[in-house]
C-alpha cells in the first residue's frame, strides 16, 4: 500500500471515530443542558438505544463528514477535488 492509501485509511478511521465519540455526547450530555436553554423536560441521560440506532447513525455520520474534510485538508490526502 502507497503511503497516501495509508493517510486516506487514517482519515477515515479517525473522523468516524471522531463522529461517533461527538454523536454520542451531543445526544447524551446535549439532552441533558435542554432544561438550561428551554421549559421543556428532558430525560436525564439518553442512551443510543433509547434515541435510536438508526437516528444515531444518522447524527453521527454527518459529523464524522466533517472531520473528514478538515482532515482531508491538513493531512494532504486529496479524498475531496481541489
Amino acid at each position: 500500500m502507497s503511503s497516501l492509501t495509508v493517510r486516506r485509511i487514517i482519515v477515515w478511521v479517525v473522523s468516524m471515530g471522531l463522529g461517533f465519540l461527538v454523536g454520542l455526547g451531543t445526544i447524551t450530555v446535549g439532552f441533558d443542558m435542554l432544561p438550561l436553554f428551554s421549559s421543556i423536560e428532558a430525560p436525564q441521560g439518553v442512551s443510543i438505544q433509547e434515541y435510536g440506532i438508526l437516528y444515531f447513525a444518522f447524527t453521527a455520520v454527518p459529523i464524522g463528514l466533517v472531520f473528514v474534510i478538515w482532515l482531508d485538508a491538513f493531512m494532504d490526502t486529496r479524498i475531496l477535488p481541489d
